[in-house]
């Protein structure tokens, strides 16, 4: 597995990691058993970074993590949580008492006195640009309440007025195949400040896997059928906010893009987002062992070729750049 240096946190962290928002809700059932696999599959294949936050499965994801680290001494894994998303989405309410709330609570479930990063979840827009925000979270660190802090963002904007803070040590943001605007901007702005990039959202919720048809469905309590409109978040967190079935034939070409890699379509899509210049980490998710695994491997791919990323580019121009690229 390639490792790299997480931004200012200055630590080293798998090119693959680990999201487990579906170990807490939104993407179907997972038992316990279930979620204890994955995580042991993702770490005996070389994964050293798990994401989550407090309000998956309103603190269950974190329970299950913290319950792995305290069975685990030594593992040499970093956690990076979230906050931010267990009040009202009102720029108001992010201040220091409440972070303070948040911080602990997560720290309480993870069983740590000190959390690794933890990152603002994608915030209302203007919190990215309150001096009393950063100030707050730099009061944190130097409390020993957090390691480091970083921002997961929704826009290329957002990013950037982030990264522009001298605190903030990573950005999270939806980077694959299907949403290139980070290479615009935002990767070469963080490269700059050092701040490290996590990208999320890369197999755009499961399309990129290639296994998708028209007919795809979903179950009731799954993202992937509740929020297509954006009616419950962001509708960019879900498929990338790409309509469903022009990414079901997106993906058809990609996967015979892939083809030629000696990957698998998901592997490759990994692979290609996890290589590109800047990047920190790449964070799928996995509902099963052989899925945690698989995504894995992609850590170790030899790299691609620049016909292949020109590639990439010109599905994304033909499908995608109209529709998606001036949203986010």
């Amino acid at each position: 597995m390639d490792t790299r240096t997480l931004g200012r946190t200055g630590r080293t962290v798998s090119a693959i990691g680990l999201g487990t928002w579906q170990l807490g809700a939104d993407w179907g059932d997972v038992d316990d058993t279930a979620a204890r696999d994955i995580l042991d599959t993702a770490v005996s294949s070389g994964v050293t970074l798990f994401d989550t936050a407090d309000v998956y499965g309103d603190g269950r994801s974190e329970k299950f993590i913290g319950s792995y680290l305290a069975d685990n001494p030594g593992h040499g894994i970093t956690v990076a949580t979230k906050m931010g998303r267990r009040d009202a989405q009102d720029p108001a309410n992010f201040t220091l008492a409440r972070f303070r709330e948040w911080t602990d609570r997560s720290r309480l479930n993870l069983g740590v006195d000190t959390l690794d990063l933890v990152q603002l979840h994608c915030p209302p827009t203007a919190v990215f640009s309150t001096d009393a925000v950063y100030d707050a979270l730099d009061t944190l660190v130097q409390n020993d309440a957090i390691a480091a802090y970083g921002v997961s963002v929704e826009t290329a904007d957002e990013a950037l007025a982030a990264i522009a803070r001298p605190g903030t040590a990573t950005v999270q943001i939806i980077l694959n195949a299907f949403r290139l605007k980070p290479l615009d901007e935002v990767l070469p702005a963080a490269k700059a400040a050092g701040v490290g990039i996590i990208a999320r959202v890369p197999l755009a919720s499961g399309l990129l896997s290639g296994k998708y048809t028209t007919e795809t469905t979903f179950a009731e309590n799954d993202h992937r059928n509740y929020n297509r409109d954006g009616s419950a978040f962001d509708v960019g967190e879900t498929f990338s906010g790409v309509d469903f079935d022009r990414g079901v034939a997106a993906a058809q070409e990609f996967a015979r893009l892939a083809a030629g890699t000696g990957l698998s379509t998901s592997q490759a899509a990994l692979a290609w987002v996890a290589q590109l210049d800047g990047v920190s980490s790449v964070i799928p998710g996995a509902r099963s062992v052989e899925q945690a695994r698989s995504n894995a491997a992609a850590g170790e791919a030899a790299p691609l070729s620049d016909g292949f990323t020109a590639a990439v580019k010109e599905i994304y121009d033909r499908y995608f750049r109209e529709a998606v690229h001036p949203r986010w």
